[in-house]
């Protein structure tokens, strides 16, 4: 008899800078999990694509999904819909999500069976502007994301989350990825036991 595996969701949250889309890459070129694509408002960098990054929304369209969490962070709104995760889930078990803190928190309340939060922090937030740069964020929206409150906010683990959080330090990404691939691996044994 074959074993059902239960969907799971990787849930990737932390401030701004952090490493979030890092570990995004690094979860599907690994260990194949895909990253459920979530919608905003917010325009595209030269990098990304519609469909691929996010899906670009404009104001009006962004109302037409049926969200499990949305935000507004920095001037623009970000959601993630029930039909993109079911999509994701359509085609395998495993998938990411990267959220900011309060999306996380909503998608805890909602299936908290089915997720495992990733808080990427790092031990000092000077380090964030430099990255940003590196990305090729513009000064002025930089400036504007790391002095926002939600950005803040971010840098903490929130009090929902902290008894379900797996706190990954993204100083170094060599420790990181050793905290994630012991992560990732229990859970791919634990589901594949059950």
């Amino acid at each position: 008899m074959s074993k059902t595996v239960a969907n799971k969701l990787f849930i990737i949250t932390g401030a701004s800078g952090t490493g979030k889309t890092t570990i995004s890459h690094y979860l599907r070129d690994n260990y194949g999990i895909q990253r459920v694509i979530t919608h905003t408002t917010r325009p595209p960098r030269a990098n990304e694509l519609d469909g691929r990054d996010y899906y670009f929304e404009t104001e009006a369209s962004f109302k037409q999904n049926h969200y499990i969490e949305a935000v507004s962070y920095s001037g623009y709104h970000y959601g993630s819909s029930r039909e993109a995760l079911q999509k994701a889930w359509h085609k395998q078990p495993f998938v990411s999500l990267v959220v900011e803190t309060k999306g996380a928190e909503a998608y805890a309340q909602v299936m908290p069976q089915q997720i495992v939060v990733l808080f990427i922090t790092v031990s000092n937030p000077e380090v964030l502007l430099p990255r940003l740069e590196a990305r090729g964020d513009q000064p002025a929206e930089i400036e504007k994301r790391l002095a926002s409150a939600e950005s803040k906010r971010d840098l903490q683990v929130p009090a929902a989350l902290k008894s379900i959080a797996k706190v990954i330090n993204n100083d170094h990404w060599a420790t990181a990825k050793q905290q994630i691939d012991e992560i990732i691996k229990a859970e791919i044994r634990q589901n594949c036991s059950q």
